[in-house]
């Protein structure tokens, strides 16, 4: 396996298990669709720190992980409150039962 790949796959890693600690550390009822749900958004959000190979090739993989991790978080977080505004939009003009 080549540098890129693995450094793919350190993102998703990381991302993933990102998103698992921060739903086992929330108040959140614990269930397999939100576990699923938060592991998939760390992972793709983290992912986005691969932009950063196109701009710096060299970077170091520490680095990278560090991007990922911050991108995992912040993106994560960026978009959960998105879907949820969305939600409480959606809900106030056709009605919880729509």
């Amino acid at each position: 396996m080549q540098e890129p790949e693995k450094s793919l796959f350190m993102l998703v890693g990381v991302g993933a298990m990102i998103g698992l600690g921060k739903l086992l550390a929330s108040d959140e009822r614990l269930t397999v669709r939100l576990a699923i749900g938060r592991t998939v958004m760390g992972a793709a959000t983290s992912m986005v720190a691969g932009m950063a190979l196109i701009q710096f090739p060299g970077l170091d993989p520490v680095a990278l992980v560090g991007m990922g991790s911050m991108l995992g978080i912040g993106g994560s977080q960026a978009l959960e409150g998105y879907f949820k505004r969305r939600l409480r939009q959606s809900e106030g003009r056709y009605g919880k039962d729509a």
